[in-house]
C-alpha cells in the first residue's frame, strides 16, 4: 500500500485529488447488461451450443464494436444483432430487430442504482479533497447517468472520454495540474482504471465489483505499492 502524498489525520491522507470512475464503482451497470444478456439468450435458443458458447461469442463481437464503435447501449444493442446474425446465418427479420430491441429497452429506461454508501462517503470526501469524474463512453448517455445520480455536485469537473488508456490520464493531469504523487484513480477496473493510471504514473485505489464486465478484467501486480486495494467503498473514509 501506497503511502505517497500529504499528511494524515486519524492515518487518512489529506489534499488528495480522487478521481472517480462511474459505472460500476458509483452506480451499478453491468449487471443490467447482463440481465438482458440472460434473456437474449433464453430468446436466441441456440439449437446446438449451450449459453456458455454463445457467450463466448457475443463477447468476441464485443470487443471487436467497441473498437469500431465505441461503449454504450447503442453499441451493445449493434452486437446482439450481431451476434443474433451470425449464429442463425442471415439477416435479421424486422420482426426479429424488434424483439431485440424490446428486450433492450430498459437500459434506456432505468433509474441510476448507487452502489450503497456512495452518496454519503462523496459528501465525507469533498470535504477533504478535490474530486474529479471520469468514465467513458457515449457523451450524452454518460451525462444523462451523471445528472440522474445527483452526485454531479460533489464534482469540480466531470469528463467523459471514448476510452481510458495511458493517454487519457495522461492528459487529465496536464487538464489538471495534477502532482501524480497526490492524485488517485479510484475504479473497479483493471483494464481501465487502475494499469492505465499507473503507466501515466498517479496512483489507484481498486475497488472490485463481482459485475464488473468480463472485457474490463486484466491482472493486477500484487506487489505494486501504488495501488490500494478496498473492499467496499464506504472503506475509502478509512484512508482519504
Amino acid at each position: 500500500m501506497n503511502d505517497s502524498g500529504g499528511g494524515t489525520a486519524g492515518g487518512r491522507r489529506s489534499g488528495q485529488v480522487l478521481v472517480f470512475d462511474a459505472d460500476d464503482t458509483l452506480w451499478e451497470n453491468n449487471i443490467l447488461f447482463e440481465r438482458v444478456i440472460d434473456d437474449f439468450l433464453d430468446w436466441l435458443d441456440h439449437p446446438t451450443l449451450d449459453r456458455r458458447e454463445i457467450r463466448h461469442i457475443l463477447d468476441d463481437i464485443e470487443r471487436a464494436n467497441v473498437v469500431a464503435h465505441g461503449y454504450g447501449s447503442k453499441v451493445f444493442l449493434t452486437s446482439l444483432h450481431d451476434c443474433m446474425e451470425k449464429l442463425r446465418e442471415r439477416p435479421a427479420t424486422d420482426r426479429e430487430r424488434q424483439e431485440i430491441e424490446a428486450l433492450a429497452a430498459a437500459l434506456a429506461q432505468r433509474q441510476v442504482e448507487l452502489i450503497p454508501g456512495v452518496a454519503e462517503t462523496l459528501t465525507a470526501l469533498a470535504d477533504r479533497h478535490d474530486l474529479l469524474l471520469l468514465t467513458k463512453g457515449d457523451d450524452d448517455e454518460q451525462r444523462r447517468k451523471i445528472e440522474a445520480s445527483g452526485l454531479d455536485r460533489h464534482f469540480r469537473a466531470a469528463h467523459v472520454v471514448a476510452e481510458k488508456d495511458v493517454t487519457t490520464y495522461r492528459w487529465l493531469t496536464r487538464e489538471h495540474g495534477l502532482d501524480p504523487a497526490r492524485a488517485w484513480m479510484i475504479g473497479n477496473s483493471p483494464k481501465s482504471d487502475i494499469l492505465p493510471a499507473r503507466a501515466a504514473g498517479l496512483n489507484a485505489v481498486f475497488i472490485p465489483n463481482d459485475n464488473t464486465w468480463v472485457l474490463e478484467h486484466d491482472e493486477l501486480d500484487p506487489s505494486d505499492a501504488g495501488v490500494l486495494h478496498l473492499a467496499a467503498f464506504t472503506d475509502l473514509l478509512a484512508h482519504f
